[in-house]
C-alpha cells in the first residue's frame, strides 16, 4: 500500500506543489550518470583501471 504524498517524512514540510516529482528525480539520475561518464571519459584513468583491476602482480622473489 503506498503512502501519500503527504506523509512522506523527507518532503513533509516543502508544499506539495513544490515537491520533487518522479521525473524530476529521473532527470537528476540521468545528468549524474552523464556528468560520472564525462568526468571518466576526461580523464581516462583506464591503465591505472587495467594495471589495477586486470593484471595480476608478479610474484616477489
Amino acid at each position: 500500500m503506498a503512502l501519500p504524498a503527504s506523509s512522506s517524512g523527507l518532503f513533509r514540510f516543502i508544499s506539495p506543489r513544490r515537491r520533487p516529482q518522479p521525473t524530476d528525480i529521473a532527470a537528476a539520475a540521468t545528468w549524474g550518470v552523464f556528468a560520472g561518464t564525462a568526468a571518466i571519459y576526461l580523464v581516462q584513468p583506464f591503465d591505472w583501471i587495467k594495471k589495477t583491476f586486470f593484471e595480476k602482480p608478479e610474484p616477489e622473489a
